[in-house]
C-alpha cells in the first residue's frame, strides 16, 4: 500500500479527516442517525453542510438509513454511505449490512463507538459491531489512530467498489473522532491493497472454448444475475443475445440487465419466474450464466436444474463459480470485460457460423410463451394486485421502482419491464422494510427520476416511520402499498403446504388508516378501492408535486403463480394457467400417478409434479 501526500499536512481531528475523506471521494449525501458516540463526527458534518457540497439526510430509523445507501447505491452504482452511533445505533444497520451483503451492493457504513480506553468494558451503548458484523461485510476496521483514518476511508471505499461489490463497516472510537494530528489527505484510487487483486480480464482459453461452446448450441439459454447490472454490461449482453439468437433469462437481481421487450426475453426465472424460462432452463443444451450465483430461488431442486446442459459460469468472484454447479467451462473475471473480450474473439473468427442454428428453439419458446402467458386476474368485486402493477407500468414505464418483500415483490418482477438501474429489490436477504428507504435513497441520489415504491401493508409497517424523512426533506416517493390484510406469501405458503392452518399471517382487524397516517406526516394520502378509480388515481399520484402515499385495496386471496414448490425442479410448477391447444401441438401422454393429460416435452405432470 502506498499513498502520495498532497498537501502540506494540518492541524485536524480525526472528525475532519473522515468528512474531507469522504468528500474526496465524491460523497454527497449521507444517510444516518446521530448519538452520543458518534457526536464529533456529526460536529464535523454541521460544519460540512453549512460550507456546502454534502448532505446529510436524517432517518427515524437507522435500519432506514442504510436501506437509503442500499438504495442510493443500487440506483447510481456509486458508493453509498451511511452513519450510525455505537450499541443500538450501529445494531440497527446490520439487517441494512447483510441486505447490501447478499446483493453485493458497495456501502460504506460508518458507526460511533466508545472511546478506546472504555472498549471491551461493557461502557454504556457498546457493543462489538466489528464482531457482530463480520460475517456480512466485505472488510471492516477499528480506527485506533486518527492518521489512519484518510487511508482506511480511501481502502473502504477501493474494497466497497471493486470485485466483488459489498459493504465495509468503519467503526470509529469517540476519542479518535477528537484527537488532533497533522492531516495528510489521501486521494481515490492512490491507494494499493496487498493481497487484494481482483481478477478481471477472464483466461483466455477459457473464453476460446465458451465460444466453441455457444457456437455448437442448439437451445442456448443466457442466464444473467446481478453481476452483470454491477459490471455494466447490458449492451454485451444484448450483443451477444442478437449475435447468436440466444433468449435470455434473468434472476431478481438481473432485471433490467436486457431489455423485455426484446422477442429474445422470456423474462425471469425461478420458483415464481414466467413458465417459458422455466421450461427453457430444463431443457436447453447450453446454459451461459453471467454473474449469477445459481442461488436456491432460481434453482429449484438442484440436481435437476439445467441438467441436459453444459453450463458456461461466468463471474469475478471466483467463490461462486463452481460453488453450487461445476460448469463445463468457468471463466472468472469481470463480466464486461469478458464478454467484450468474447464478443471480439467471435467477431475476429467470422461471427455467428450459423445464424439460423437457434430457430427451432426460439420457435418453441415462443409457443411456451403462447400457451403459458403470465395472468393478470379480473375479478368482478375487487382489483387484482396484478392489474395495479400493470396500470403503474403503463403510466410509468421507466421510473426507478423499490418493492419490499412478498407477493408484491413476485408480481412485481413478473409484470414490470424497465431498464438497467431501474430495478431495486432485496433479493438475497429478502427484507422487509427495505422499499420505502430504497426509494428515498434512489431520489437523492437521482432528483429528476421518477421513483415508486411498491410495497404490501405488512412489508410498510416494518419502517412506516420514513415518511418522516420524505416529509422533512421533500423527498417526492410515490409508496403504492397492494393492501390484501395479510402477510401475502406467508398465507400464500400456509395455504398451500400448512393444511390452511394461518398462523399469525393476518394483519387484520388492526389494519391502520394509511391515508390518514401519511395525513399525519403531512403527505398526500389517497384509497383506491375500484377498478374505475385506479388509473386515474395512479395519474393523479404521479402528478403531485410531492411525495404520495396510496392504498390500493385488492382481492385477498389472491396468489402469486407460476409457483415451483420447494423441492421440485424448475419443470414442475404448479398453478399454470390450462391451455387446450398446447395439448394438440405435442405428443400427449397420460401420467401413470394420477392420470392427467401431460406434454411429453415438459417431462412433469404439471398436476401432481411425478417425472413422465
Amino acid at each position: 500500500m502506498s499513498t502520495t501526500p498532497l498537501v502540506t499536512p494540518k492541524r485536524a481531528t480525526g472528525a475532519y479527516a473522515l468528512i474531507d475523506s469522504l468528500k474526496r471521494h465524491g460523497v454527497e449525501h449521507i444517510f444516518g442517525y446521530p448519538g452520543g458516540a458518534i457526536l464529533p463526527i456529526y460536529d464535523e458534518l454541521y460544519r460540512a453542510e453549512a460550507a456546502g457540497g454534502i448532505q446529510h439526510i436524517l432517518v427515524r430509523h437507522e435500519q432506514g438509513a442504510a436501506h437509503a445507501a442500499d438504495g442510493y447505491a443500487r440506483a447510481t452504482g456509486k458508493v453509498g454511505v451511511c452513519f450510525g452511533t455505537s450499541g443500538p445505533g450501529a445494531t440497527n444497520l446490520v439487517t441494512g449490512i447483510a441486505t447490501a451483503h447478499m446483493d453485493s451492493i458497495p456501502m460504506v457504513v460508518v458507526t460511533g463507538q466508545v472511546p478506546r480506553a472504555a472498549i471491551g468494558t461493557d461502557a454504556f451503548q457498546e457493543t462489538d459491531i466489528y464482531g457482530i458484523t463480520l460475517p456480512i461485510v466485505k472488510h471492516s476496521y477499528v480506527v485506533r489512530d486518527p492518521a489512519d483514518m484518510a487511508r482506511i476511508v480511501a481502502e473502504a471505499f477501493y474494497i466497497a467498489s471493486t470485485g466483488r461489490p459489498g459493504p465495509v463497516l468503519v467503526d470509529v472510537p469517540k476519542d479518535v473522532g477528537l484527537e488532533e494530528f497533522d492531516y495528510v489527505p489521501v486521494e481515490p484510487g492512490t491507494v494499493r491493497l496487498t493481497g487484494y487483486r481482483p481478477t478481471v480480464k477472464g483466461n483466455p482459453r477459457q473464453i476460446v472454448q465458451a465460444v466453441q461452446l455457444i457456437r455448437e448450441s442448439q437451445r442456448p439459454l443466457l442466464y444473467v444475475g446481478g453481476g452483470a447490472i454491477a459490471s455494466g454490461a447490458h449492451a454485451e449482453v444484448q450483443q451477444l443475445a442478437e449475435m447468436f439468437q440466444i433468449p435470455v433469462t434473468t434472476t431478481l437481481m438481473g432485471k433490467g440487465i436486457f431489455d423485455e421487450h426484446n422477442s429474445l426475453a422470456v423474462g425471469m426465472l425461478g420458483m415464481h419466474g414466467t413458465a417459458y424460462a422455466n421450461f427453457a432452463v430444463s431443457e436447453c443444451d447450453l446454459l451461459i450464466a453471467v454473474g449469477a450465483r445459481f442461488d436456491d430461488r432460481v434453482t429449484g431442486k438442484l440436481d435437476e436444474f439445467a441438467s441436459r446442459a453444459k453450463v458456461i459460469h461466468i463471474d469475478i468472484d471466483p467463490a461462486e463459480v463452481g460453488k453450487n454447479r461445476a460448469p463445463e467451462v468457468p471463466i472468472v473475471g469481470d463480466v464486461r470485460t469478458v464478454l467484450v473480450e468474447l464478443l471480439r474473439r467471435c467477431q475476429e473468427t467470422g461471427g455467428c457460423q450459423n445464424p439460423s442454428q437457434t430457430q427451432v428453439w426460439l420457435k418453441r419458446i415462443e409457443s411456451w410463451k403462447e400457451d403459458y402467458p403470465l395472468i393478470v386476474p379480473r375479478h368482478a368485486d375487487r382489483l387484482s394486485p396484478q392489474e395495479v402493477i400493470v396500470e403503474l407500468s403503463q403510466q410509468a414505464p421507466n421510473a426507478y421502482y423499490t418493492t419490499d418483500v412478498g407477493q408484491h415483490q413476485m408480481w412485481s418482477a413478473q409484470f414490470l419491464k424497465n431498464g438497467p438501474r431501474r430495478w431495486i429489490s432485496s433479493a438475497g436477504l429478502g427484507t422487509m422494510g427495505f422499499g420505502m428507504p430504497a426509494a428515498m435513497g434512489a431520489k437523492v441520489a437521482l432528483p429528476d427520476e421518477e421513483v415508486i415504491c411498491i410495497s404490501g401493508d405488512a412489508s410498510f409497517q416494518m419502517n412506516l416511520q420514513e415518511l418522516g424523512t420524505l416529509a422533512q426533506f421533500g423527498i417526492n416517493v410515490k409508496t403504492v402499498i397492494i393492501n390484501n390484510g395479510w402477510q401475502g406469501m406467508v398465507r400464500q405458503w400456509q395455504q398451500a403446504f400448512y393444511g390452511e392452518r394461518y398462523s399469525s399471517s393476518n394483519m387484520e382487524p388492526s389494519m391502520p388508516d394509511f391515508e390518514l397516517l401519511a395525513k399525519a406526516y403531512g403527505i398526500k394520502g389517497m384509497v383506491v378501492s375500484t377498478r374505475e378509480e385506479l388509473a386515474m388515481a395512479i395519474a393523479q399520484m404521479l402528478a403531485h408535486d410531492g411525495p404520495v402515499l396510496m392504498d390500493v385495496h385488492v382481492n385477498r386471496e389472491e396468489n402469486c403463480y407460476p409457483m415451483v414448490p420447494p423441492g421440485k425442479s424448475n419443470a414442475q410448477m404448479v398453478g399454470l394457467p390450462k391451455q387446450p391447444k398446447a395439448e394438440k401441438a405435442l405428443e400427449v401422454v397420460h401420467c401413470s400417478n394420477c392420470g392427467a393429460k401431460n406434454l411429453s416435452s415438459n417431462n412433469f405432470c404439471p398436476e401432481c409434479g411425478t417425472k413422465i
